[in-house]
C-alpha cells in the first residue's frame, strides 16, 4: 500500500510539474499585449562638457492608445538618472544650449509642437513661443541670446470659386477646397494647408519670434554661422514643383534678411553644419542622376560657398547624421553596413575609422534601421544602442570604448523569451550574389520538431532589415513560427551598386534573391516545407503579391499596405512628382507595357495562394485603393482572400499601440486558417 501511495505520488507530482512547465512557458512568450510595457531611447544629446546626457523616453498608454514621452538626464558615469518632465504628453527634442547650463525642447502639451526652455540650475520651465504651428529645427546662437528654428506659415489663399451670399441661418456644406499645388496631400498628414516652413529667430529670454524668411518653398535645417548670419537648405528654384531634390544651402543677412545661395549644382545639398572656427560649412548631397538609389556625400566648402570639395567619394555607403569633430579636422557621421548601423569617423583627407556599431531600435515593429547618436566638445558621445534581442536604449562612450547605461525593457524581457536570430548568408539562384539574411526561431525551440516558416519582406524598397529588434517577428515566433527575414538586391547598406540592380526593375530579380533564400533555410530539417507562408509590407507588400502570382509554394500570403498597379500609384500617391521620374522611365502614358509589366495586377490571373489584403484607411503613400484593385481581382478569380482596413491608420500602421496588435494578430490568424497539422 505504502508503495502504491508512493507511486500515485510519483505520477502526480510528474503531471503537476508538467502542467507546471508547460505553463511557464506558455507564459514567459511574448505576448500581442506586451506591446503596450515595451519602452525605448530617443534623442540622446550630450551636454557640450560630455558630463550629462540628455534623452527621450518613449513609453505608451494602454488606456488611451498612445504613445508619449518624456525627458530625463543622466550623469555620463550613468549616475543620477532622473526625469525632467513627467505626464502623458510628447516632450521631444532636446538641444543643448552652448553654455550646457540650459536646453530647449518641443512638447505637444498645447494642441501643437511649441518651444520650451529648460533652466538646470534653477530647474525652471518656460515656455518660449505660441505659434500657431508646430516648431522645428532649433540651433542657439553662439552667445545663447538667440534661437533659430522653422515652422510652417500658412500662405493666404484666394477663392476661384465664388458662392452667393446664403440666407440667413441657412445650413449650407463647407466651401470647397481648391487645389493647385502638386504636393497636396502627405502621408500621416493628410491633406495639406497652402504654405511653407519659413525660419524665425527669438531671443532666449522670450519675445516674440521674428520671420526672416518668406520663400516658396520649404527652409530647413538652420544653423547660426555668425552672429547676424544664418545658413538654411532649401530648393528655392522655379521649377522646385518638378525637381523636388534640387535644394541649395543658402546663407541669410538677419539684418538685410538679404539671401545668398552657396551651392549651385543640379542635386541635393541639404544638413549642413558649421565648423568650430566658423570658417566651413559640411553638408550632404550627390550630383542628381534621376536613379531609384542615389547615395550621397559629405562635401565641405568655406563659408562664403567657395573651395569646395568631396571627402567621402571613395566611401561605398550612405551617410547622414553628421557633426564636425572638437578640434574641426573631421566629421562624425552614422552609416548603414551590411544591416548594422554604425558610428563612424572621417577625416577631411578622407580616412574613415569605425567607432561603434549596434545604433537602432527606435522601429519597434520591423527591424529597419533607425538610430541615433549626439557629440560633445570633448569627442563623448552618446547614442541609441539597440539589437534583435532589445529596443534602444542609452550608451555613451569615448573612442571606441563604450558603455550601456539604460535597461528600459529589463522589467519585461526578465521573465519573457525571445526567439533566437541567426545571421544567414545565402546565393541568389539568379547570378551567384551573396545576400544576407537572418533567422528567428520559436522560444523553447527544439531541433527534433517541424516548425511552420514565415518569409516577412521589408519594404522601401531602399531600406534594409537588420539585427535590430522588432516586435511583429519576435511575436510571430512566439506563436511557433521561424521567421526568416532578408535583404535582397535592391536593399541599402550594401553599396550603390547592389541597391540600383533594381534600378527600373523592380520587382524582379529581388524575387529569385527571395526564393534562393526560403530554399536555403528549407535545408535544415527543422523547417516544414509544407507549411511556408509569406507576407511583408509597402515593398514587401508588393513583393508578396508579385510572389503568389509567380508561385503556389506559399499556403497563405498576407499582403500589407502594396503597390499593385504603378500606373494608378504613380498618380495617386503622396510623391507624384517623385517616382514616375525615378522609379521608371518616364510617364505612366508614355510607357504603358513597362509600368504594367512590373505591376502584381498583372499576375492576379495566376494567384491561387489563400490572400489577405491589410491597409490603413488614410494611407496616402501606399493608398488603399491599390489593395482594392488587388483585392477585387481575386475575388473575381474565386480566390480566397479577405480585405482589412484599418481605420485612422496611414502608411505607418503601427503609430498606434493597437493597431501593430491588429496587424500581427490579423496576420497570425489568417496564417494559422491555412495552416497544415
Amino acid at each position: 500500500m505504502n508503495d502504491y501511495l508512493k507511486l500515485k505520488s510519483f505520477f502526480v507530482f510528474t503531471i503537476l510539474l508538467s502542467i507546471n512547465i508547460i505553463y511557464s512557458q506558455s507564459n514567459n512568450k511574448f505576448k500581442p499585449i506586451d506591446i503596450f510595457s515595451l519602452e525605448y531611447v530617443s534623442n540622446p544629446k550630450i551636454s557640450p562638457d560630455g558630463k550629462k546626457v540628455l534623452y527621450v523616453r518613449n513609453f505608451k498608454d494602454i488606456m488611451t492608445d498612445k504613445n508619449h514621452s518624456n525627458i530625463w538626464i543622466i550623469d555620463f558615469d550613468g549616475k543620477n538618472n532622473t526625469p525632467l518632465t513627467t505626464g502623458n504628453k510628447n516632450d521631444f527634442d532636446p538641444t543643448w544650449s552652448n553654455s550646457g547650463d540650459k536646453f530647449t525642447y518641443k512638447s505637444n502639451s498645447d494642441d501643437t509642437v511649441q518651444l520650451y526652455l529648460y533652466a538646470l540650475g534653477q530647474k525652471s520651465n518656460q515656455k518660449l513661443t505660441n505659434l500657431q504651428n508646430s516648431v522645428s529645427s532649433v540651433d542657439w546662437s553662439e552667445d545663447d541670446k538667440y534661437l533659430v528654428f522653422t515652422s510652417f506659415v500658412e500662405k493666404p489663399s484666394v477663392s476661384l470659386i465664388k458662392m452667393p451670399e446664403k440666407p440667413k441661418g441657412a445650413k449650407w456644406n463647407d466651401p470647397a477646397s481648391e487645389i493647385d499645388g502638386i504636393k497636396y496631400r502627405s502621408d500621416g498628414r493628410g491633406y495639406l494647408n497652402q504654405g511653407f516652413s519659413q525660419v524665425f529667430i527669438l531671443p532666449t529670454e522670450g519675445g516674440t519670434p521674428r520671420q526672416i524668411t518668406f520663400l516658396n518653398n520649404n527652409a530647413s535645417s538652420p544653423k547660426w554661422l555668425a552672429k547676424n548670419k544664418i545658413i538654411f537648405s532649401a530648393n528655392l528654384h522655379e521649377d522646385s514643383d518638378l525637381e523636388p531634390r534640387n535644394s541649395e544651402i543658402y546663407s541669410i543677412d538677419i539684418i538685410s534678411e538679404k539671401i545668398t545661395p552657396l551651392t549651385s549644382r543640379l542635386g541635393p545639398d541639404y544638413s549642413p553644419v558649421v565648423s568650430p572656427d566658423k570658417k566651413e560649412i559640411a553638408y550632404l548631397g550627390f550630383d542628381e542622376k534621376y536613379l531609384g538609389y542615389q547615395q550621397n556625400n559629405i562635401y565641405i566648402m568655406s563659408n562664403n560657398g567657395k573651395e569646395i570639395k568631396n571627402i567621402s567619394e571613395n566611401f561605398n555607403r550612405n551617410i547622414t547624421n553628421i557633426n564636425w569633430s572638437a578640434d574641426g579636422k573631421g566629421l562624425y557621421f552614422q552609416y548603414d553596413d551590411k544591416g548594422m548601423t554604425k558610428l563612424a569617423y572621417m577625416s577631411i583627407s578622407g580616412k574613415l575609422k569605425n567607432i561603434v556599431d549596434q545604433l537602432g531600435g527606435m522601429t519597434l515593429g520591423r527591424p529597419y534601421s533607425g538610430g541615433t547618436y549626439s557629440i560633445s566638445k570633448n569627442n563623448r558621445y552618446a547614442y541609441t544602442l539597440g539589437n534583435v534581442y532589445s529596443p534602444s536604449d542609452l550608451a555613451v562612450g569615448y573612442n571606441t570604448s563604450f558603455k550601456r547605461l539604460t535597461a528600459l525593457n529589463k522589467d519585461l524581457f526578465d521573465h519573457k523569451e525571445l526567439g533566437n536570430v541567426e545571421e544567414v548568408w545565402f546565393k541568389s539562384s539568379f547570378d551567384e550574389r551573396q545576400i544576407q539574411g537572418w533567422l528567428v526561431k520559436p522560444p523553447n525551440f527544439d531541433s527534433s520538431k517541424k516548425y511552420p516558416l514565415i518569409l516577412e519582406i521589408h519594404g522601401g524598397p531602399f531600406s534594409n532589415y537588420g539585427f535590430r529588434f522588432s516586435a511583429e517577428i519576435q511575436l510571430f515566433a512566439s506563436k511557433g513560427y521561424m521567421v526568416f527575414y532578408t535583404n535582397p538586391r535592391g536593399s541599402t547598406s550594401y553599396g550603390k551598386e547592389f541597391a540600383n540592380l533594381i534600378h527600373h526593375n523592380y520587382p524582379n530579380q529581388d524575387y529569385d534573391d527571395l526564393m534562393s533564400g526560403v530554399d536555403h533555410i528549407l535545408k535544415r530539417s527543422y523547417v516544414d516545407k509544407e507549411n511556408l507562408f509569406v507576407t511583408g509590407g509597402s515593398g514587401g507588400g508588393v513583393l508578396t503579391a508579385w510572389i503568389i502570382g509567380k508561385t503556389t509554394r506559399f499556403k497563405a500570403a498576407v499582403v500589407a499596405k502594396p503597390v499593385i498597379n504603378w500606373y494608378s500609384f504613380v498618380l495617386y500617391a503622396d510623391n507624384i512628382n517623385i517616382y514616375y521620374k525615378y522609379w521608371f522611365p518616364g510617364a505612366p502614358w508614355d510607357n504603358l507595357k513597362h509600368y504594367m509589366k512590373r505591376s502584381p495586377i498583372s499576375y492576379v490571373a495566376n494567384v491561387k495562394t489563400p490572400t489577405m489584403l491589410l491597409t490603413g484607411e488614410q494611407d496616402f503613400r501606399t493608398p488603399i485603393a491599390e489593395s482594392e484593385q488587388f483585392y477585387a481581382g481575386l475575388k473575381l478569380n474565386k480566390v480566397e482572400s479577405m480585405l482589412v482596413r484599418i481605420p485612422g491608420a496611414s502608411h505607418g500602421i503601427a503609430a498606434r499601440p493597437s493597431n501593430l496588435i491588429t496587424k500581427v494578430n490579423a496576420i497570425t490568424a489568417w496564417f494559422e486558417k491555412y495552416r497544415v497539422e
